[in-house]
């Protein structure tokens, strides 16, 4: 079983797209700390610094402003898919899995409508939400 979550976000494809390549940026709404940029065939590490946990990930594929295919520790694959929607606005789809468990799958679907929601205050209205820390306060190290 796999999860898909999708959001419209009110900006260009290039600038959401972006969002996800740039730790810089991506730390605004998802992990805390990242060892780079995503570069398509180079590994790199992601911290939940608020949850004392670390994932690293293989950039397996990367279409600009089309598509980010990644695989982690878990060897789960996730793909983000960008689709413009107009000139000023995209749809970010994020595909994962697979999963045994129910509770898995609630977990993830949770979890990346979150990063989706983030991403949008972040763009659309310059805010940092901490969706992430938020969702598990008691987890917190």
């Amino acid at each position: 079983m796999r999860t898909k979550v999708s959001l419209l976000i009110r900006k260009p494809v290039s600038e959401v797209f972006q969002a996800f390549i740039i730790p810089e940026i991506t730390t605004r709404f998802w992990f805390s700390k990242s060892s780079g940029k995503l570069v398509q065939g180079e590994k790199v590490t992601w911290e939940w610094e608020m949850y004392g946990v670390t994932d690293e990930v293989v950039v397996e594929e990367i279409v600009p402003n089309e598509r980010i295919r990644i695989q982690a520790q878990n060897l789960r694959e996730t793909i983000f898919r960008f689709e413009p929607f107009s000139d000023a606005e995209t749809i970010v789809e994020i595909e994962n899995g697979e999963f045994e468990t129910v509770e898995e799958i609630i977990d993830t679907t949770e979890g990346y409508t979150l990063v989706l929601s983030g991403l949008k205050a972040v763009l659309e209205h310059d805010l940092d939400l901490h969706l992430i820390e938020d969702k598990h306060p008691h987890n917190r190290v």
